[in-house]
């Protein structure tokens, strides 16, 4: 089965006022049981920690962690980087510099990468990370009120693949292709070549190529969607070279994704847009969709609500022929 409330531990920073709210309201609403919140606190004054900080946070993080615990929520804006890595993928599978690179070059591979595990940890000592995260409290509940809302009376909804013209963030068009055939059963899928969508009143799925995207309040995204923009820095949240992945959370979706350093456009380094769509829509949650389908996940930076759940598995359908979605 996928994640449930019991699987996901909640880290809070008790240093970081906002980390504390955002950590209740999330306990609150998805019902996590109260072993799995794990309270410490930490400088949140900058966007960067050091290795030496984190190895020790982590360490007191994963000693406190019930054995059942699958996976972590952390409930803070900053810190977003470990060094060279991003802070969810630190805490997942602990600081490496493998999983770095200076130059244009791979980088160490994740095991949970397109799998049919249900139990990364027990399979393979990782447990995946997603902050729940946004620049005030009030943008924080409404991202996780969405997630919670996800597969309780949204409509089904498009994915909305985008080409653009800028050669060297369209990399993943190549593949739109293969990813509308791997899931057209499921949902109505659209590529689009524009600058951005407009408009649009039925989001579940929106990946594009670009530095900065354009008119993104203008559409609507429904409960649990899913959006981001490959380009270098959309998890650099606080800064302001580029677009943060924050502005998909802040427009109405309920995940987005972003690298904190720069990546160069190797394609493994971002979400395979055909297995997230894929995973999302065969009844995994957030999370877990997101997560299986980047293959270089070291300098990516994963945001939103880890167990947004819009649709069923096969196993849960009522009928065979019925929409794979949650129950409405």
């Amino acid at each position: 089965m996928p994640f449930d409330a019991a699987d996901i531990a909640v880290v809070v920073n008790e240093a970081d006022p906002l980390s504390v709210d955002i950590a209740e309201y999330y306990r609150r609403k998805h019902g996590i049981p109260a072993e799995n919140m794990i309270r410490v606190r930490f400088d949140a004054s900058a966007p960067t920690m050091p290795a030496k900080s984190f190895n020790a946070l982590r360490a007191e993080v994963m000693e406190r962690t019930p054995a059942h615990v699958q996976g972590y929520a952390l409930t803070w804006v900053q810190p977003y980087r470990v060094e060279c890595m991003s802070v969810t993928t630190a805490f997942a599978a602990g600081f490496d510099p493998a999983f770095c690179s200076k130059e244009c070059l791979p980088t160490k591979l994740s095991p949970y990468f397109h799998s049919d595990s249900l139990r990364p940890f027990d399979d393979f000592g990782w447990r995946p990370a997603m902050s729940v995260t946004a620049l005030d409290f009030k943008r924080a509940k409404q991202l996780i009120d969405r997630g919670a809302a996800a597969g309780k009376g949204a409509a089904r909804g498009k994915a909305y693949l985008v080409e653009t013209d800028d050669a060297l963030r369209n990399v993943r068009a190549t593949r739109y292709a293969d990813a509308k055939r791997m899931v057209e059963r499921d949902i109505d899928v659209e590529v689009v070549h524009t600058p951005a969508l407009e408009g649009r009143p039925d989001v579940m799925f929106y990946f594009i190529g670009a530095l900065k995207v354009d008119k993104i309040d203008t559409n609507r995204f429904l409960p649990g969607a899913l959006a981001d923009h490959l380009t270098s820095l959309a998890g650099d949240l606080t800064g302001a070279k580029q677009m943060s992945a924050l502005r998909w959370l802040e427009a109405g979706a309920t995940g987005s994704y972003g690298t904190v350093v720069e990546p160069c456009n190797l394609p493994g380094k971002f979400p395979s847009v055909g297995v997230a769509m894929q995973r999302y829509l065969a009844g995994e949650t957030l999370l877990e969709a997101y997560w299986k389908s980047v293959a270089m996940p070291g300098q990516g930076l994963f945001i939103g609500d880890p167990l947004a759940r819009p649709y069923r598995s096969r196993s849960e359908a009522a009928a065979p022929d019925e929409p794979r979605m949650a129950q409405w």
